[in-house]
């Protein structure tokens, strides 16, 4: 039986991600990865989606976006997957589908799974970075921003999530909150991409 699809509503967030077919590498090169963000910034404005966080790993990514209308999110990301598969399937002299099965969409509905999925989503680098790498480190996430390293790249609006933090030193907070070095608490299993 097929999984159902979330209820897309205007106003409402979701997590999306979406793995490689086999779970293959889908960024080969900066030049990728540099592509599907400006894919996603291109649809995301046509379709009025607003990103709050963001992070592309080898072989799949997350997005945590907000419906800006009613206009239906799986148009955006069908879209936005269609677009990159036909570059990748180009510049790589490929046929077939990149990605395993349909997009996988989850309706955030509490603030406190707002924040930690904000979290989880920055997160997903670490086993990636070796020796003295940082998370902030790590390009293809929106994460250097959120902790001030680097400039908001205009793809993600930040500022939905950081107004959680104090106003004296958000950033700073943020990363204490992202970064810490508690478990996940038991509510966030379902987070995982499987």
């Amino acid at each position: 039986m097929p999984a159902r699809e979330p209820i897309f509503y205007k106003g409402g967030y979701y997590h999306i991600y979406s793995r490689g077919i086999e779970k293959r590498t889908i960024f080969q090169d900066d030049a990728d990865y540099r592509r599907f963000l400006n894919k996603v910034k291109l649809y995301g404005d046509k379709y009025k989606i607003s990103v709050l966080v963001y992070c592309l790993m080898p072989n799949h990514y997350h997005l945590l976006i907000n419906q800006k209308t009613d206009l239906i999110v799986s148009l955006f990301i069908q879209r936005l997957n269609l677009a990159y598969s036909m570059y990748f399937n180009k510049r790589y002299e490929r046929v077939g589908p990149l990605f395993q099965g349909r997009f996988k969409a989850k309706l955030i509905q509490t603030d406190d799974y707002l924040l930690h999925l904000s979290r989880y989503i920055h997160l997903n680098p670490r086993e990636l970075l070796t020796g003295r790498k940082t998370l902030a480190s790590y390009t293809w996430s929106s994460y250097p921003a959120y902790v001030g390293l680097r400039k908001n790249d205009d793809l993600t609006e930040d500022k939905i999530i950081l107004d959680y933090f104090s106003k004296k030193d958000t950033r700073e907070d943020y990363r204490k909150f992202a970064e810490g070095e508690e478990e996940f608490p038991n509510e966030l299993a379902g987070l995982i991409l499987e």
